[in-house]
């Protein structure tokens, strides 16, 4: 019976929707970057997303600074304090920054760097799982930082 309303479903289409349905696929199964969407809305999506999402997670920092809190780790040797007002600049205002595209390849090393430094010494005795976030927020600061900004950014409205 399903066979036989997949064959009156394909009957009932006209040549033009079969053209459209392989186009369609075409565009997906490119390897062009313009093909399926324009790379500026990828690479706006991209650097708002992991800009967004470092900020909401170093806002919880920034607000232990500007509270007097200055308990937190010291994974390379510099004092909690520091380590934390580091982390917190660049999670919470680095992040700021890369989320709305101003100053962005600036903040994507300081955001790369912070990420290698929470990977490679916070996170160094932590089983994979615990510390795959900082990998993948590394992995995107690092295209970011590739890439740049975009068209959809106040780094490109500026200049």
């Amino acid at each position: 019976m399903t066979l036989k309303r997949f064959w009156v479903f394909l009957s009932s289409l006209d040549s033009y929707s079969f053209i459209n349905i392989f186009h369609m696929f075409k565009k997906l199964l490119s390897t062009d970057f313009n093909k399926f969407i324009s790379l500026n809305y990828s690479i706006f999506l991209l650097r708002f997303g992991a800009g967004a999402l470092i900020f909401t997670h170093g806002l919880p920092k920034l607000m232990k600074v500007f509270s007097g809190d200055f308990s937190f780790g010291d994974p390379i040797g510099i004092g909690p304090e520091l380590s934390l007002i580091l982390a917190a600049f660049a999670e919470g205002i680095c992040g700021l920054f890369v989320a709305v595209g101003l100053w962005t390849r600036f903040s994507a090393i300081v955001l790369a760097i912070n990420m290698s430094v929470a990977f490679f010494f916070a996170h160094a005795g932590d089983p994979f799982n615990t510390k795959e976030k900082s990998l993948l927020f590394l992995l995107m600061f690092v295209v970011i930082l590739f890439t740049g900004p975009g068209k959809f950014s106040v780094d490109n409205k500026i200049s």
